[in-house]
């Protein structure tokens, strides 16, 4: 496995235990998919990346040597997904962050993981999450390595026949997937909900969102959801995925669903998603 995964480079699953992502979650991560050594949204990643960087005061890596590494954990797959973690590196102890930083860089390569093609033509079951997000508009958008509200919330479930389960804010406001950003489709218009005080901001959410200038970014309840004509997850690692029930509530993937299906399609993913 050491094989697939660089630090700072070099072959290795080690990190310093004093590593500040592992004693803070200080840092960063992305997750991409590649088809044939291809990342149709790479840039996006990048994008994310590097703006996240900014907010976090973080030193920003080099793109291209990203590319070079992460061909590297992934050569010979034909679908692959490869996660870079990046990291403030090793640090004294306390909250202080070192006057220079230097971060420490994960790059790792996986197999995609297999998703049954009816998924993709009838949809997930999906519930709803006792677990709430907590607002912090600081870090909102951000893939950032704190991730135990959704730890706890995928903890709630253990039945193979639910695919994902929804989340919401303290004050009720519907927000994203564990592992997903949602929309759904209200009186012929696409909505997904506002994330600029908790969620993340998913690469796959703003290629739909570039693609369709339309969509309407708001506060949405999940009594809402009710009355939708369609609802569908978004993620970068498997794609748009239609939503087939959600609690006694049942869907059909509708014609807004199938057509981003087909984007999807269009940017070089797998054909049977859909």
């Amino acid at each position: 496995m050491a094989d697939r995964v660089l630090i700072n480079g070099a072959p290795s699953v080690t990190v310093s235990a004093f590593d500040r992502g592992l004693s803070y979650g200080d840092g960063l991560f992305e997750t991409i998919r590649f088809v044939d050594g291809v990342a149709p949204l790479w840039s996006r990643h990048m994008d994310r990346l590097r703006e996240s960087c900014i907010r976090l005061r973080l030193p920003a890596p080099d793109a291209p040597q990203l590319a070079r590494e992460a061909a590297l954990v992934i050569e010979g797959m034909h679908d692959a997904v490869v996660r870079i973690t990046l990291t403030r590196g090793v640090g004294e102890r306390g909250y202080a962050p070192p006057q220079a930083a230097a971060p420490t860089r994960v790059v790792a390569g996986f197999e995609a993981p297999s998703m049954a093609g009816d998924v993709y033509r009838s949809g997930l079951r999906v519930r709803w999450c006792d677990t709430r997000l907590a607002a912090q508009p600081v870090l909102a958008g951000m893939k950032h390595l704190n991730r135990l509200e959704q730890v706890l919330a995928r903890a709630e479930w253990s039945d193979p026949a639910l695919g994902e389960g929804l989340l919401c804010d303290a004050e009720g406001q519907l927000i994203s997937g564990t592992m997903t950003n949602l929309f759904a489709v209200l009186d012929g218009v696409l909505i997904t909900p506002a994330l600029d005080r908790c969620g993340v901001a998913g690469v796959a959410r703003a290629e739909i969102l570039a693609s369709r200038p339309g969509v309407r970014i708001q506060g949405l309840r999940p009594a809402e959801l009710a009355r939708a004509s369609e609802v569908f997850l978004s993620s970068s690692v498997r794609g748009i995925l239609p939503v087939q029930a959600l609690g006694d509530t049942v869907y059909v993937a509708g014609p807004v669903t199938r057509a981003l299906q087909q984007h999807w399609r269009g940017l070089g993913f797998p054909m049977e998603q859909a």
